[in-house]
């Protein structure tokens, strides 16, 4: 009896045990955050970072090396320069009338420096005072007549010419002299460490085009012995080159020389007190005060007023309204025409496509 009451007890404890086992408490429910008196911040968004903008020249305002050095080389323009070497590759190119009626070329480097530039040949009076723009520019020419050197030397502007040393020059034996006198543009840069960097000279670039234009297709500007033409060619938006009734020529490309801005820029020219041996004189275009001009780009025509109170200052050009006139970007060409001479524009395709009209100055 003793054993089975021993045995029985732990079964009963175990079945009281299970008896009193309580069943589990029901989840509570989840109740309502307790509402805030002030409202959640929303997150801060990250600002959007502005695009940086691209540099450009002010040379050209395209893409590319906005400051760097100036080189300016003079260029022959007569048919023996023909094709002319590194011209495409230039920001500005100017024109200029020198003796007898012909002209010669000043053609200025930034964005984009050839190491074969030419034919190079000598300088005159009108660079001193339209390059001046420039600040200090390298100024590279094979020569000038004796009494103008002082003005060289007290000019704004760097001579890199082989009067100071023959580095850089060169000549090409397959040309004949003197239209085979070349210049390497990298080493005369290197000749001048203290250039002035590219700067604001004025110009205004924007590919839209501006309003107030006037259809052209081709302008003409004629010297005693020289011309140039300009073709508009709607396949490229930009102007063909013609000079002294010729194709301008590419040396490097053999394809025609294309200009995306032109400006024909009156000015007056005045006899000079620098005679050639001949006797021809070198005419003097003053291109600092103001005057007119025409402004042609994307196969339109402006007239404009352009200004330049002194030296040192860049040249402005201003539309009839007195807003400022923008230039297609790339290359521009500027014409130096007295005001005797007219440029000769049409409308029409009634000159030669390919950048020599017909008329004969």
């Amino acid at each position: 009896m003793l054993r089975r009451a021993l045995v029985a007890l732990p079964l009963a404890a175990v079945a009281l045990a299970a008896c009193s086992t309580s069943a589990p408490a029901p989840e509570a429910a989840p109740q309502a955050p307790a509402t805030s008196p002030f409202p959640t911040p929303s997150p801060t968004p990250s600002p959007t970072p502005s695009p940086t903008p691209t540099p450009t020249s002010p040379l050209t305002g395209l893409p590319g090396n906005p400051a760097g050095p100036v080189l300016v080389v003079k260029l022959d323009n007569t048919r023996n320069a023909q094709p002319h070497a590194g011209l495409h590759r230039a920001d500005v190119v100017y024109i200029e009338e020198v003796e007898y009626g012909i002209t010669r070329l000043a053609a200025v480097y930034s964005s984009d420096v050839p190491d074969r530039i030419g034919p190079v040949r000598s300088a005159r009076i009108t660079d001193i005072d339209l390059l001046a723009q420039y600040g200090s520019p390298a100024f590279a020419f094979s020569g000038v007549q004796r009494k103008m050197w002082p003005a060289i030397e007290e000019s704004s502007l760097i001579d890199i010419s082989p009067n100071k040393g023959a580095e850089g020059y060169g000549r090409d034996r397959d040309r004949r002299s003197p239209y085979n006198y070349f210049l390497d543009g990298t080493v005369g840069l290197a000749r001048a460490p203290d250039a002035s960097p590219a700067r604001d000279i004025g110009l205004r670039f924007d590919p839209m085009v501006p309003a107030g234009g006037s259809p052209v297709y081709s302008a003409r500007a004629e010297w005693s012995y020289a011309t140039a033409d300009f073709v508009y060619d709607p396949a490229q938006g930009n102007f063909l080159v013609g000079l002294n009734d010729e194709l301008a020529m590419e040396e490097e490309t053999g394809e025609q020389q294309r200009a995306d801005t032109v400006v024909l820029q009156y000015v007056t020219q005045s006899e000079s007190k620098y005679f050639d041996k001949g006797g021809g004189n070198t005419p003097h275009a003053e291109t600092i005060g103001t005057g007119t001009g025409i402004v042609l780009r994307d196969g339109q025509s402006w007239n404009v007023t352009w200004s330049r109170p002194d030296a040192a200052s860049g040249t402005t050009f201003l539309q009839a309204d007195g807003t400022p006139m923008t230039f297609r970007p790339g290359q521009t060409w500027v014409v130096l025409l007295d005001t005797t001479r007219p440029a000769i524009l049409q409308t029409t395709a009634s000159a030669s496509p390919t950048g020599s009209p017909t008329a004969t100055p």
